[in-house]
């Protein structure tokens, strides 16, 4: 039996004073897509099916360079993680897996197996670290890791993303997400084509350690912490890679990798037309790699990545299954807030995707008709499709209004009694 982290009476009276404004809104909207030729309760089901994992190190109050304020109740390790994982599902019921971060979570796969039955969650791709150096490391990554001139240093970090997957396979992961910081901050600092030649040997390696039926997921990003080049840094270099190095490889596209005003959704399109797009790393930028919460500065732009998701989708390409992820750092907000929100949000932005009318935004297309074809889009991004994201949350046991039902939880009260509390800090850049 799943233990819950928050008593279910508190959840269902949050519930019961809302239910009738939701009965009323739903039955209004289902009424007017209905004029649209759109049954909600398809849609609703759809959107009740959709899932986005977790990050473990999400659920930590995040910082930037110059300083890191922490949060009260802070997890002290994966298994304080793992229960605030699980009241973001327990409320949300969208996030059913957990994406853990090694060697930060490493522990006895038997207890985190056991910890996750216990909760209800299980795990999806497991995530390497060679952009640091860990405790009584031999070789540091500061010149890079899986590009890195020292043929010991490039051994020792594809044995570690190795050790990820053995991980990864016992606890019932089947992929897993590689990024790297290689790069350089200096021109001539590196010889580029002799650096990506070592990345691809070492990726070779660590793709051969993979299980049948899992996933290598290569992950780009323009920049940070190398400034002036860097080895994956952008879709092509990630597609070059995922064709060379088999079937199983695959490119995962994180939202805030990409330069300011950078068509994403058309980079999306592309990988799934080379049926190379693994995933998703889900956050939000205004600048560069902010990880700002899912939504919270461009959600149109969110939706133009959904509209393409579920054109596939209904195009029934073969093979296409992606995963969905979220990764964001948190500053300012409760992480559990944050993270509840964006999965809201990313589901928000699939059931807007969803009510898209294809047939005539085909015809549109066909007869190049551009502003009815944008019309099309936006009557789509439009809809208040709140109802449905609520509705699909309370059938399945959930909050109609999450974040309300969370703080009136006190949830957060609750672990700061219990956890002690962490010292902040600064990175001393002034």
């Amino acid at each position: 039996m799943t233990t819950l982290k928050i008593a279910a009476d508190t959840v269902d009276k949050d519930n019961e004073a809302r239910l009738a404004a939701l009965k009323f809104d739903y039955a209004a909207l289902g009424d007017n897509l209905s004029r649209r030729g759109i049954d909600i309760e398809a849609i609703t089901q759809k959107v009740s099916e959709f899932f986005v994992g977790v990050p473990s190190w999400g659920v930590g109050t995040g910082g930037t360079r110059f300083a890191r304020f922490p949060g009260k109740g802070e997890p002290r390790g994966i298994f304080d993680k793992l229960d605030d994982c699980a009241v973001i599902n327990q409320l949300t019921r969208a996030t059913p897996t957990v994406s853990l971060h090694i060697p930060w979570d490493k522990t006895d796969p038997k207890d985190l197996i056991a910890k996750g039955e216990e909760l209800g969650l299980g795990f999806d791709a497991v995530n390497s670290n060679t952009f640091s150096d860990a405790p009584d490391q031999k070789h540091s990554y500061k010149y890079g890791s899986l590009s890195h001139t020292d043929a010991a240093t490039r051994a020792q970090a594809v044995e570690h993303n190795i050790e990820c997957i053995e991980i990864g396979n016992a606890i019932g992961s089947k992929a897993l997400t590689v990024w790297i910081g290689d790069g350089s901050n200096f021109p001539g600092q590196s010889n580029f084509t002799r650096q990506f030649e070592r990345y691809l040997s070492s990726m070779a390696d660590i793709y051969k350690a993979l299980p049948d039926d899992w996933r290598l997921f290569s992950e780009h990003k323009m920049y940070e912490p190398a400034f002036y080049s860097t080895v994956v840094q952008d879709w092509g270099s990630n597609l070059l890679i995922a064709q060379t190095l088999g079937e199983k490889a695959f490119c995962l596209v994180d939202l805030g990798h990409h330069a300011p005003n950078t068509n994403i959704e058309m980079i999306v399109a592309r990988l799934i037309q080379a049926k190379k797009l693994g995933g998703f790393h889900f956050n939000d930028s205004k600048y560069g790699d902010d990880d700002l919460d899912a939504g919270s500065i461009e959600p149109y732009r969110l939706f133009l990545v959904f509209n393409e998701l579920v054109d596939a989708e209904a195009r029934g390409v073969k093979g296409f299954h992606p995963a969905h992820m979220i990764d964001q750092s948190h500053n300012v907000t409760d992480p559990i807030e944050s993270l509840i929100s964006s999965a809201n949000e990313i589901r928000r932005a699939y059931a807007q995707a969803l009510i898209v009318d294809r047939t005539a935004l085909e015809g549109f297309q066909e007869g190049n008709d551009a502003l009815m074809a944008s019309d099309t889009l936006k009557r789509a991004y439009r809809t208040d499709v709140e109802p449905i994201l609520a509705e699909a949350r309370r059938r399945a046991g959930g909050a109609i209004d999450p974040i309300a039902a969370y703080r009136a939880s006190g949830y957060r009260a609750e672990v700061a009694a219990e956890r002690p509390a962490v010292a902040g800090g600064s990175g001393g850049i002034i």
